[in-house]
């Protein structure tokens, strides 16, 4: 199953899943590491030279550091499966992303693979591993 766990807990991560794909779409740095435990992990098992990041300042400033590539980017993710036991989580989501660089219009979509742990009464991500699923760039416009 899916989906399963109280459905109080499920909607909370559903939500911390939005709330970090809004302060993406802002470029809200605050917002987007206020959906990280403070040990969390993130893995880009895609792009090496990334590789993961551990801590919630060092993934902030990643991502911070990141973003400058990504001008006007538009990101959605919505989640494939949500189970709760306890205060732990896991959770597959997938994610689209349109954003522009250098006259190219990219089309992204990914699949991420979530472990959620709730900090006093707080969902918040422990680790998020991302893969890529497809990759559509053209020329701006068309």
């Amino acid at each position: 199953m899916p989906f399963t766990g109280p459905a109080e807990d499920r909607l909370a991560i559903r939500e911390l899943l939005e709330a970090y794909a809004d302060a993406v779409c802002r470029r809200d740095a605050d917002d987007w590491g206020a959906t990280w435990a403070d040990d969390a992990e993130w893995s880009l098992p895609d792009y090496p030279e990334i590789g993961t990041t551990k801590g919630k300042p060092a993934i902030v400033a990643m991502w911070t550091e990141a973003m400058k590539g990504y001008p006007g980017i538009r990101f959605q993710s919505w989640p494939g499966s949500i189970e709760v036991q306890g205060n732990r989580a896991a959770m597959r989501s997938y994610t689209a992303e349109v954003y522009d660089q250098d006259g190219i219009t990219m089309r992204d979509m990914g699949e991420y693979e979530d472990e959620c742990v709730k900090v006093d009464g707080t969902w918040l991500f422990a680790s998020r591993s991302f893969r890529n699923v497809h990759r559509q760039h053209a020329p701006k416009g068309v």
